[in-house]
C-alpha cells in the first residue's frame, strides 16, 4: 500500500500502487536533496565561523606585535635621548 504519510493523496490515471510508489520515490528524493542542501549550508556556516575566528585572532596578534614594536622603538629613542643629555651635561660640567 505504501507509507502511511502518503495515504491521504488521491490518484488519477494510474493504479493506486503505482501512484504511491511514485510519490514514495519523490518523497525519498526530496528528503535526500534536503539533507544534501542542509549539509552544504552547515559546511559553509562552519567555514564562515572558522574564517571569522581566524581573522579575529590575526587582528589580535597584529595589535599585540604593534604594541611590542612601538614599546621597543620608544625605549630605543629614550635611551638615545638619555645618552645625548648625559653627553651634553658632561660637556657643561667640564667647562
Amino acid at each position: 500500500m505504501g507509507p502511511a504519510h502518503l495515504a491521504g493523496y488521491e490518484c488519477e490515471d494510474e493504479s493506486r500502487e503505482e501512484c504511491m510508489q511514485n510519490l514514495y520515490e519523490f518523497s525519498m528524493a526530496a528528503l535526500l536533496y534536503t539533507g544534501s542542501a542542509e549539509n552544504g549550508a552547515s559546511e559553509q556556516s562552519s567555514r564562515v565561523a572558522a574564517m571569522d575566528s581566524a581573522n579575529s585572532n590575526a587582528n589580535s596578534m597584529v595589535e599585540s606585535l604593534t604594541l611590542k614594536s612601538n614599546r621597543a622603538r620608544q625605549a630605543a629613542i629614550t635611551t638615545e635621548l638619555i645618552e645625548i643629555i648625559s653627553g651634553a651635561a658632561a660637556l657643561d660640567d667640564s667647562k
